[in-house]
């Protein structure tokens, strides 16, 4: 099972509205979450490719996330799961996708390091923990011989390598897989694959958005005289702190 979430465009000009309390989502595209796509997603795909498995899209949203969940399909899942409701808190997300893998177990769940929206890295350890299974974060590389899974994480100052049996929760990071572009053929293909619409089980939400605050704009540029290479290195030593 791969679980993937929608996020807006990395180019998107990010507003909110109602007193900064809610994402402006006007005029934006959406995406699937990158690291959802490009490492967790396709790195699936590529262990399906070898052993004759079946890659199971998860989203929580509404109906207007099925447009990214067909393109995953396209990409090369086979089926996918929706569970009808906002994806608006970390926990009860990550409880109604327990709450349905207590009824359909699957060996391996992905899901990408982290969302570029939030970037909570949350989801992933939730599940989990509900499901009381492995969790491997941040994983580069995963083979898979059997119910054996062997993994390698990137860490201060080398590599971690673990194994870990099936099943189990990892988080894909760069250098898992390469980003794949869906083919003409899968994109015709992923129109009539399966796509079961859930409701959403009873669950808690833990927290809610206060409010939202755009970082502060970036200074321009600091022009410093070439005949005072003093004050490079002040402004390099205690602004910059780089040296």
């Amino acid at each position: 099972m791969v679980c993937i979430s929608k996020t807006p465009d990395t180019t998107t000009k990010i507003l909110f509205t109602e007193n900064n309390t809610k994402f402006n989502s006007d005029k934006v595209q959406f995406i699937i979450n990158p690291y959802d796509e490009w490492y967790a997603l396709v790195r699936a795909i590529e262990l399906k490719e070898k052993s004759n498995a079946q890659v199971t899209i998860m989203n929580v949203g509404r109906a207007d996330n099925d447009s990214i969940i067909r393109k995953a399909l396209a990409i090369g899942g086979d089926d996918a799961v929706r569970i009808d409701a906002e994806a608006d808190d970390a926990f009860f997300v990550a409880d109604q996708i327990a709450q349905y893998l207590k009824t359909e177990p699957y060996d391996i769940i992905f899901l990408g390091k982290e969302t570029i929206d939030y970037n909570g890295s949350q989801v992933g350890g939730m599940v989990a923990g509900l499901l009381d299974i492995p969790f491997i974060s941040l994983a580069s590389k995963l083979d898979v011989d059997g119910t054996t899974a062997t993994l390698e994480r990137d860490i201060p100052g080398g590599k971690e390598i673990v194994t870990v049996q099936t099943p189990f929760v990892v988080s894909a990071s760069k250098g898992m897989a390469e980003a794949r572009i869906p083919n003409m053929r899968g994109i015709m293909a992923a129109r009539s694959k399966p796509l079961k619409v859930l409701p959403a089980l009873a669950s808690d939400k833990l927290t809610s958005v206060k409010q939202y605050a755009l970082p502060k704009e970036k200074a321009g540029p600091k022009m410093i005289s070439s005949d005072h290479p003093e004050e490079l290195v002040m402004l390099l030593h205690n602004e910059a702190r780089v040296i």
